[in-house]
């Protein structure tokens, strides 16, 4: 056992200097290569270069371009949308402003007046909210004049009385009004021909009264969101003393077609659609004892559309109408031009227009004895067909202070109406004829018939404003016309040149308007005695009429009103043959108020 153990000892001595000398030996060949040898090395700078050795091109390159690379034309489009403002004004000082009393409304009114020559005036409104959504009123007037023109041996009495009731209700969509009005008028066919001596038992004969009553029904609807706009009704008849008649239903409705549906930069397009049926009689016309109709049936279409170019606003638009003549039993179609052209040549300063239109025109009974009361019923009515309006002007502001308004036009008209007189069929002693008929009473010359013509008018039209004083406006205007005509000699009882001068002022408690018409000579037609049926022509003069109109106010209720008509007192003829009244005085007193109830 003991040589074993000197065995495995002898092995374990001879493994541990074995490990102890490969040790050192590592140990020794790394200190052999730690040891630092000596070399060259040579260092090499960065390249600098300089514009001396540059390359050069000698000629431009030519770059050609396929049809795939070729650039493209951009196109852009730019759509404006509002955008909400960020700026924040800088909060300052305001300024004062003198805006004088706020004048109080009134829902309600009520005047009295009366003048020289027995003039008693009435007018009233009276307005009544049913609800906060509805209202009921009414509108009266009157005023009589007994006998005013003096030197005619016929009574010139007349009256004008007129009422007006409505009703209006407000819904969530649309809001309506309906109503009625009527109307009696008294006038007198006073106009004698100075060149016949009525003796004075024809005078006493002759029954110069006529008197016109009209019933009108109305209403109205308007829509807020809709393509029909608005839309309006109306059914009237009239009668006079003489047993003529007149029957007018006349409609129309306005639609509105918006377009961007299409395009987002189209405006809307609107239609007007009217349709009207006239049916008039008269007892006899003038010349014979045959009774005289006239019946009209029409259908219209108005389309129009705006738009602007830049500055340039443009109207374009039509007027097309089928018209029925259901007496004689012929019908018409009618096209017309609508259009409209401005542009501003300096902005808020000049703005120059040109455009056209044309329209037709259905006299009634009630429109022509509106313009002429003294009109006998014997009229014959036609249909007015202005073929054309073309017209050129220019209108604008000046500094604020000053507004303008210049215009010329040509137009073309067929069967333009004139005022022409009666002839007599009394030679002043008789007041009857050969069949033995009494004469009524505006066969003595005294009344007036409808004569048409076809004629083209030039017309010039001017006016202007001032409104740079406080308190104090005033105006001018004025028309000249030159009337180029086909059958008849002159334009009969139409000037040729009127304008008028007016003004008013009004502070707290005063206020005052002054008016100044001017109108030109007039042609107008003298028949010889009967039988002859020739006629000369005679001048009827022009003429000024200056009228004025004031007041003060008590208190926001109560006010006093002074109104003087001619006062220059002048004897001119409105119409041939029929002077008019000369000085007028009315003074009244007004009462505004809430309500009564």
């Amino acid at each position: 056992m003991i040589k074993s153990m000197r065995k495995y000892l002898g092995l374990l001595v001879l493994f541990v200097i074995t490990i102890a000398n490969a040790q050192e030996k590592k140990a020794s060949e790394k200190a052999k290569d730690s040891i630092i040898k000596t070399e060259v090395v040579k260092v090499v700078t960065s390249y600098v270069p300089k514009i001396t050795d540059a390359f050069k091109i000698k000629q431009k390159p030519i770059i050609k371009h396929t049809k795939e690379t070729q650039k493209k034309a951009l196109e852009y489009t730019i759509f404006s949308v509002p955008v909400a403002s960020t700026f924040i004004p800088k909060s300052g000082v305001m300024k004062k402003v003198d805006l004088g009393k706020r004048e109080t409304l009134y829902d309600n009114y009520f005047s009295l007046g009366l003048g020289n020559k027995i003039t008693p005036f009435l007018e009233a409104y009276i307005r009544q909210n049913e609800s906060y959504n509805s209202e009921l009123g009414g509108h009266l007037k009157f005023l009589l004049s007994a006998d005013p023109v003096e030197k005619t041996r016929l009574s010139s009495t007349f009256y004008d009385l007129s009422l007006n009731l409505f009703y209006a209700q407000q819904e969530r969509y649309l809001n309506w009004r309906a109503g009625i009005e009527a109307a009696r008028n008294k006038h007198n066919w006073y106009g004698l021909p100075t060149n016949i001596n009525f003796t004075d038992a024809t005078i006493s004969a002759i029954e110069e009264e006529q008197s016109y009553t009209s019933f009108k029904v109305f209403g109205t609807i308007k829509f807020d969101d809709s393509y029909l706009e608005e839309g309006n009704a109306a059914v009237s008849f009239l009668t006079d003393g003489i047993s003529s008649s007149e029957f007018l239903i006349d409609g129309n409705a306005k639609f509105r077609l918006p377009l961007d549906n299409f395009h987002r930069q189209l405006n809307d397009l609107y239609i007007n659609t009217t349709l009207s049926y006239l049916g008039t009689k008269f007892e006899n016309e003038y010349a014979t004892r045959g009774e005289l109709k006239h019946s009209f049936f029409n259908l219209g279409v108005h389309p129009t559309y705006n738009f602007r170019v830049q500055d340039l606003a443009i109207k374009i638009g039509a007027k097309a109408y089928f018209s029925l003549d259901l007496e004689n039993r012929n019908n018409n179609f009618f096209i017309y031009p609508d259009v409209e052209i401005s542009y501003p040549i300096v902005k808020d300063f000049a703005n120059v227009f040109v455009g056209a239109s044309g329209d037709l025109e259905t006299n009634t009974y009630k429109s022509l004895s509106s313009k002429n009361p003294y009109i006998s019923p014997t009229q014959k009515l036609l249909q007015t067909n202005t073929k054309y309006n073309a017209f050129v002007g220019v209108r604008g502001k000046l500094d604020g202070q000053f507004s303008y308004n210049f215009k010329a036009s040509y137009t073309d008209i067929e069967n333009n109406p004139f005022f022409a007189v009666n002839q007599s069929k009394s030679n002043g002693d008789n007041i009857a004829g050969v069949d033995a008929f009494s004469f009524y009473g505006y066969d003595y010359g005294n009344s007036f018939n409808t004569i048409y013509d076809d004629i083209k008018k030039t017309s010039f039209f001017g006016e202007v404003a001032f409104e740079g004083v406080k308190n104090l406006s005033i105006g001018l205007n004025g028309q000249f016309n030159n009337f180029t005509l086909t059958k008849e000699l002159e334009p009969w009882n139409t000037p040729k040149i009127n304008g008028e001068l007016f003004g008013t002022y009004k502070t707290d408690k005063w206020f005052a308007g002054a008016n100044l018409f001017f109108v030109g000579e007039r042609k107008g037609k003298l028949y010889e005695v009967l039988p002859a049926k020739n006629f000369s022509t005679i001048t009827m003069d022009a003429y000024f009429d200056i009228n004025f109109n004031g007041g003060y106010h008590f208190n926001d209720s109560f006010s006093v009103f002074l109104n003087l008509n001619n006062i220059l007192n002048n004897s001119y003829q409105r119409f041939n043959n029929f002077n008019v009244q000369g000085f007028q005085a009315m003074g009244g007193l007004t009462w505004k108020f809430d309500t009564i109830f």
